[in-house]
């Protein structure tokens, strides 16, 4: 080789180096390189501490240092070091537990905001700055045994799903820790008239699992200024991985909080009760000056052709599950919360925005962890997608994603009226034609010979693979209660017909097959004043208002018999497709506001040998054919008795307008 030669070579090389510095070599997201450790964030012992940040883009990175979770000038700052797989890195000798830290890089020539970076576990006020902790300090006394209560099947799991400061701020919740994590670890708390509130509450009504809107760190409560008392779901993420910081007693101090959420897991724990957290993965609260936009800038959210951000969430942004490191996020967040705080399940918000690969490989790394783990979400989007719909985890095909189940709005629907047409009465506020759906509701969306799926509202065949993949209910945080959506569209409808079209559709779910869902306050008629969207309505509106359980007390003994007797009897829970398909037939009926089945309990292992199940959904009382044999009724519009309400004879039965009836034979 000519001497010359050499020369163009290492100008070449320095070219390249030149390129590769100022993202020239990036013709795509998808020509990133992918991290493989799993060290990003902080790494921290007394002795040192690293920081690594994956920002493949990024010309410089500066780690900024802080004594102070806000305000002040950094004690320190330092140039991180390019390295290996895009990211960047640098190691701090000493024990810098307490420390306040940020990132910023460089992108053009120009320095982009500070921000914590985007796997940060702690952080002070408002998210700000993340903080350097020593993780094993946040441990509350006994973490170490704490264990999950035990779980047969999925198909036993009761959900209830809670705003931890609807829980607690109500004057008559008689709980101290108000709004806060803390007070869902308060025993022995009642309202006015002295029945249980708060935690004896949950253990009362028998339910397996407490769903948490989301509690990681959110960013439209201001932690500075509490006293405010600025409400919001929390559906706009800061940090996935720390908890939110207007649920703790001190949010500048960021051990307080993580300490006080495991404290309130432990106490669940306790008293025999899961805990599943409300993810958020799907979008970001804020969208150009997100900590994952700053410091990675583009790549963990989806774009148009034209480049700008799209919008599938209808919050502005809508993130990549489909790129390799924002599955990698997803994927390494999902298990932090399941070893670090023992949590039991994840409730995706807006499933249908993810991929399909990405949701089977969260149920697959978190089975890893714990097969119990219970794993479900929203099989739908609230706008378009440039992820193709094929790809996309949509509720239509949960039956390709294992381990995963979507919440059914064919039965909710059915149940109540569309979702968006308010004054629409829906099978339990007398609307006819909706047989077929809620037969469809009924099997779990299952696949069932004697349903006719032509004729199911939203879905033309079954989506569920296994009967654990679909969650029943009637409503839940979003859009109206049921109590006041039953008011919305049945004016004409007296209270005490109301009370009878609530607890019939609360009946329905709990005796469906499938995962039960309920809304908390259900059980006692709860309202928000008509409020449809209550996300940052005031504490009046949302407010768990324990007086309505002095108020409301027979449909709570009610919904507390159906849990019981739905945990009692395997039948109202089975197991497998094949299970329902074999033991459970559908009846004639003369009407279509009337539904009818029956299960062949002892082939389910069930101690009821023979179950017959009506439901009258129309205004008036209606006949319905009893099958030969004499028969113990269990349940009724007013009343759950496992031990017997009275007998019914085959024949001829009149079941009143609004009601549900269970009759047994054998085994009481």
């Amino acid at each position: 080789m000519k001497p010359s030669h050499y020369g163009v070579i290492a100008l070449l090389g320095l070219f390249l180096m030149a390129c590769q510095k100022n993202n020239m070599t990036h013709d795509s997201y998808d020509d990133y390189p992918v991290y493989e450790g799993e060290d990003l964030g902080l790494t921290y012992s007394p002795e040192s501490s690293t920081f690594r940040l994956w920002s493949p883009a990024a010309q410089a990175v500066r780690l900024h240092l802080y004594e102070t979770d806000l305000g002040g000038e950094p004690t320190e700052t330092i140039d991180l070091d390019r390295a290996e797989q895009g990211t960047w890195h640098t190691e701090i000798g000493g024990d810098l537990a307490g420390t306040y830290y940020t990132f910023q890089i460089q992108e053009n020539g120009e320095w982009l905001e500070e921000k914590a970076d985007p796997y940060v576990r702690a952080v002070g006020a408002n998210g700000v700055r993340g903080q350097v902790l020593d993780m094993a300090m946040t441990n509350p006394d006994g973490w170490e045994q704490d264990q999950r209560p035990s779980l047969d099947h999925p198909n036993d799991i009761i959900i209830y799903e809670l705003h931890v400061r609807d829980f607690s701020v109500d004057e008559d919740a008689g709980m101290k820790n108000v709004g806060k994590f803390l007070a869902l670890t308060e025993a022995g708390t009642t309202n006015g008239e002295g029945l249980s509130t708060g935690l004896d509450h949950l253990v009362e009504m028998g339910i397996t699992h407490l769903h948490l809107l989301p509690s990681f760190d959110f960013r439209s409560i201001d932690e500075t200024r509490l006293e405010e008392g600025k409400y919001n779901w929390g559906y706009d993420p800061q940090h996935y991985n720390v908890p939110e910081g207007s649920y703790s007693t001190n949010p500048h101090d960021g051990a307080t909080r993580i300490r006080e959420f495991k404290q309130m897991v432990q106490a669940l724990h306790d008293r025999g009760i899961r805990v599943v957290l409300d993810v958020v993965y799907n979008h970001t609260g804020w969208t150009e000056t997100s900590n994952l936009n700053q410091l990675v800038p583009g790549y963990y959210y989806r774009q148009r052709e034209d480049g700008s951000f799209s919008d599938a969430s209808a919050c502005g942004n809508e993130t990549a599950s489909d790129r390799a490191m924002m599955r990698k996020f997803i994927l390494e967040s999902v298990a932090y919360w399941a070893e670090e705080y023992h949590l039991d399940g994840f409730r995706f918000d807006l499933m249908g925005i993810h991929d399909q690969e990405t949701m089977r490989q969260v149920a697959q790394r978190l089975h890893e962890i714990d097969p119990t783990i219970f794993v479900y979400g929203e099989g739908w989007t609230a706008g378009d997608s440039p992820l193709p719909e094929p790809d996309r985890a949509l509720k239509k095909y949960t039956h390709k994603m294992p381990g995963v189940a979507a919440f059914t709005d064919d039965m909710r629907d059915a149940l109540k009226g569309h979702v968006f047409t308010h004054d629409q009465p829906g099978f339990v506020s007398g609307a006819d034609s909706l047989k077929e759906s809620i037969k469809f509701g009924i099997i779990a969306s299952t696949e069932h010979p004697q349903v006719d799926y032509s004729k199911v509202n939203y879905s033309d065949s079954a989506w569920a693979a296994q009967p654990s993949q679909t969650i029943t209910y009637v409503s839940c945080h979003d859009n109206h209660t049921l109590w006041d959506r039953l008011a919305i569209s049945r004016p004409d409808a007296s209270e005490e017909v109301r009370t009878k079209m609530h607890r019939l559709a609360l009946a329905m779910v709990l005796t469906s097959q499938g995962v039960s869902f309920l809304h908390a306050g259900a059980e006692f008629q709860r309202t928000k004043d008509g409020v449809e969207n209550s996300f940052e309505s005031p504490d009046a509106i949302n407010k768990l208002d324990w007086s309505r359980k002095t108020d409301y007390r027979e449909t709570v003994e009610y919904v507390k018999g159906l849990i019981a007797m739905r945990k009692a009897h395997p039948a109202f829970r089975m197991r497998t497709t094949a299970d329902i398909q074999q033991n459970l037939q559908f009846r004639e009926t003369e009407t279509d506001q009337v539904v009818a089945y029956q299960i062949d309990g002892a082939r389910v292992g069930d101690s009821w040998n023979t179950i017959f199940v009506a439901f009258n959904g129309g205004d008036l009382d209606a006949e319905v054919s009893v099958p030969e044999g004499r028969w113990t009724q269990v349940l009724d519009g007013t009343s759950v008795d496992m031990t017997g309400l009275g007998s019914v004879d085959s024949g001829q039965a009149v079941i009143p307008a609004h009601t549900g009836m269970v009759l047994v034979q054998g085994g009481l």
